[in-house]
C-alpha cells in the first residue's frame, strides 16, 4: 500500500503560513534536495485553498505528477490539469492508496491533513521547522481536531539556515 506523507515547513510556533497566508519566511536550505524529495512522489493531494495559492504562482500542476484538489465548491469542468475530488474523497483516497506507484505528498493547510488523519490515512508527518517566530497565521492542523499520535523516524539539523526536519510515523492504530 502506498504512503500518505504530509510534508510540510512550520515555524517554531506552530505556523504554517502567516496571517494573510504568506510563505515568504520559509528559508531554502542549500543542503535540501528539494528535486530528489519531489521524485520520491507521483501524486499530489491539495486542499481547495492551497490549490489556490499554488496555481496563482503557476505551480498548479506538474508534468509527470497526478494532481487531486479537495474540494466541495471547484468543478472538474473549470480544471483539465488536476483532479477535483468532492463527497467521495474517502473512497478516493483509498483507491490512490491501493494502487501501485510511489508515494503520495499531502500537502498545504491543516484541514485536510486533519480530515485524512482522523480517517486512518496518513502514514508520516515530516515538518521542516524554520527558525522564526510569526506570532499568528495559518496553524498546522485546524482546531478542532482528535489526538493524532506520532513516533519520531528520524531528524536533521540543517546548519546553515537552523532549519530542524523532523519525520514522525502516524500509530494509526491509536483511538483518534
Amino acid at each position: 500500500m502506498r504512503r500518505i506523507r504530509y510534508s510540510v515547513a512550520m515555524s517554531l510556533d506552530g505556523y504554517i503560513a502567516g496571517p494573510d497566508g504568506e510563505f515568504d519566511w520559509i528559508l531554502m536550505d542549500p543542503d535540501i534536495d528539494f528535486t530528489e524529495m519531489s521524485e520520491q512522489f507521483d501524486t499530489y493531494l491539495l486542499g481547495r485553498r492551497t490549490f489556490e495559492v499554488t496555481r496563482s504562482h503557476g505551480q498548479a500542476a506538474i508534468p509527470g505528477v497526478r494532481t487531486f484538489v479537495f474540494s466541495r465548491t471547484l468543478q472538474q469542468s473549470d480544471y483539465d490539469d488536476v483532479t477535483i475530488v468532492g463527497e467521495d474523497w474517502k473512497q478516493v483516497v483509498q483507491l490512490l492508496r491501493e494502487e501501485d506507484g510511489k508515494d503520495i505528498w499531502l500537502f498545504g493547510r491543516g484541514s485536510l491533513f486533519r480530515s485524512l488523519a482522523e480517517e486512518g490515512f496518513v502514514d508520516t508527518v515530516e515538518v521542516a521547522v524554520i527558525p522564526v517566530i510569526l506570532g499568528g497565521g495559518i496553524p498546522l492542523i485546524d482546531e478542532p481536531s482528535a489526538r493524532i499520535s506520532l513516533t519520531l523516524k528520524e531528524y536533521t539539523v540543517y546548519e546553515k539556515t537552523g532549519t530542524v526536519g523532523l519525520v514522525y510515523t502516524v500509530d494509526n492504530t491509536a483511538q483518534l
